[in-house]
């Protein structure tokens, strides 16, 4: 986990969009969501989080090929805590079996 998120950044996710889709609702705790195609708002206290996607080729490893999603995060209007709050339970809710 991060100490702390900046205002804006952006991920590459190993997803599609259709699965993004799924898991965002979840994601975003009990924080109201506006979804407009490849795009998202989500009211947070004292401000918003704006995210945008588009899907990226494929990763290809051998035979394997991996889904890829590129995400941009700004906050707006938002505290360093508001910010590192809201991002440790997404991050968390996100996070998928490994070793």
């Amino acid at each position: 986990m991060q100490s702390t998120y900046a205002e804006h950044f952006v991920r590459e996710m190993g997803c599609t969009s259709a699965e993004w889709l799924g898991w965002l609702p979840g994601a975003v705790r009990d924080c109201p969501l506006v979804l407009d195609e490849s795009r998202a708002t989500v009211s947070l206290p004292h401000g918003d989080l704006h995210l945008d996607w588009e899907a990226l080729p494929p990763r290809r490893i051998a035979l394997v090929q991996l889904p890829r999603l590129l995400v941009r995060f700004t906050f707006v209007g938002t505290t360093p805590d508001v910010r590192l709050n809201f991002m440790r339970y997404f991050d968390l809710y996100l996070q998928r079996g490994g070793g």
